[in-house]
């Protein structure tokens, strides 16, 4: 993304420091570059930068500034001609020690980040665990890169230890480890004498108290993959037996909640509901909140950005813009936005924008009253509840004022109707759905640790 923002003028200014604001120092830290433009005549060069920099790994937001007076001036200036660029390959070194790591490893698995979702970069993934037999896992933000119902997946890192494919993780002697960037919540914890990691990703492994890979593989993700790939054959003697049984204790655990019928309706049934109802390529965007766990661990991508989440500053506020600009570049597809209460009310007014483009969008308020995450985080530590209660408007009501279309079930089955009548119908359509958090602690903070391992 690029930024082009206005100014009051620097030059000269009649209204003293009237609405100023460094609002390039307030982007540095967000962005991949924040800059004011001084002079006119360096448009054409801090423009094309700007379009290189948001552009390369890792893609992000760059920010220019432009003044009231700088705007006007006049420049002979020329544009500089576009050029496009081509990822970098890879060390034929470092792919051959890659190579003589993974034959060295007796139960080596495959973890798939973030900076794996670019373009054949799944294509190669796949043909990799096919040829290898290697099982693998993934992070929030690498879910769906390869289909998540391929017999060799194993689950989703959604919490960064005791949960039960970290038997797996565990077990492990070798992490290839790919697409992984450290700004994304750990999904495990490395220890000095412990298992090897490979990196593999387009820049190296940034190292910290839990990560610091042996061997970098530096270069075009998916012709890194590919070589490793070319130089591997399947290991009859590899025993994978006991990642097998952690995918079936992963996925019974998984799906242990998605009949049950009680209303207000467990995480875990809304889950299943959305993936029973939507097709391979159609998306789901999560704010941010304790549901976004739930949906990482159980929900399964069968397709690259179909469940987008943001598992880096995970910032309230985000799933319903994101449910309305993934409808503007996927307008085939049905787009369904799923937020908590508190997050859908910091950018609620957005609705106003859905409806004036007239955009076909479901959004689903889990409303408990709550910021629901952080009750959760209290009872993990022992700590009492406190501050975390609020009151909602009428959602109902609330959306019929923007022009949407507001509905509140009072029951699964109700929910289930009114669920496919969204998404198969026009316009902006507004779910207020009462959600049942009373599982979070004694599962993700109880259960878990006392049973993940006894496989």
């Amino acid at each position: 993304m690029v930024m082009l923002a206005g100014q009051k003028p620097i030059r000269k200014s009649k209204q003293g420091r009237f609405q100023i604001v460094d609002v390039v120092g307030l982007m540095k830290p967000i962005t991949k570059y924040s800059q004011q433009i001084v002079d006119g005549n360096n448009v054409p060069s801090m423009v094309r930068d700007s379009f290189r920099i948001a552009m390369e790994e890792r893609p992000g937001a760059v920010y220019l500034e432009l003044p009231e007076d700088i705007a006007e001036e006049e420049t002979d200036a020329e544009v500089f001609e576009v050029v496009g660029h081509r990822r970098p390959s890879p060390d034929p070194k470092s792919i051959a020690a890659a190579i003589e790591m993974i034959k060295e490893a007796k139960m080596p698995l495959l973890l798939i980040g973030a900076g794996a979702n670019r373009k054949m970069t799944g294509k190669a993934l796949t043909r990799f665990i096919d040829k290898t037999g290697i099982y693998f896992f993934n992070t929030q933000l690498g879910k769906g890169v390869v289909d998540e119902r391929h017999e060799q997946f194993i689950g989703t890192a959604a919490l960064s230890a005791h949960d039960y494919l970290h038997c797996a993780i565990d077990r492990a002697d070798l992490i290839i480890n790919v697409g992984h960037d450290v700004i994304e919540k750990p999904p495990f914890f490395m220890e000095q004498g412990g298992k090897k990691v490979i990196h593999i990703n387009f820049f190296p492994g940034q190292i910290d108290d839990v990560y610091f890979p042996q061997l970098n593989v530096v270069g075009d993700i998916g012709a890194s993959i590919w070589d490793i790939t070319d130089g591997l054959e399947k290991n009859p003697d590899l025993d994978f037996s006991f990642f097998g049984r952690v995918r079936d204790e992963v996925d019974s655990r998984i799906s242990k909640y998605f009949k049950d019928d009680r209303f207000p309706i467990l995480p875990q049934r809304l889950v299943k509901m959305l993936r029973d109802n939507l097709d391979d390529e159609d998306i789901v965007t999560l704010d941010n909140g304790v549901y976004k766990i739930w949906f990482a661990r159980n929900y399964k991508c069968h397709a690259p950005n179909t469940l987008l989440l943001d598992n880096a500053l995970a910032t309230m506020g985000a799933g319903l813009p994101s449910a309305m600009a993934a409808k503007q570049i996927k307008p085939k597809s049905k787009v369904v936005s799923v937020s908590g209460d508190g997050g859908f009310m910091m950018n609620s007014q957005e609705i106003e924008t859905a409806v004036r483009l007239e955009q076909d969008l479901v959004v689903i308020i889990l409303n408990d009253s709550a910021y629901g995450m952080i009750k959760w985080k209290q009872e993990g530590v022992g700590f009492d509840n406190f501050g975390l209660d609020f009151n909602n408007p009428d959602f109902v009501k609330y959306a019929e004022s923007f022009g949407a279309i507001g509905h509140r079930p009072e029951s699964v089955d109700e929910l289930s109707t009114i669920l496919d009548t969204a998404l198969n119908s026009k316009g902006v359509h507004i779910i207020d759905v009462p959600i049942d958090y009373s599982l979070n602690h004694s599962i993700l903070n109880v259960l878990i640790k006392e049973s993940a391992c006894l496989i």
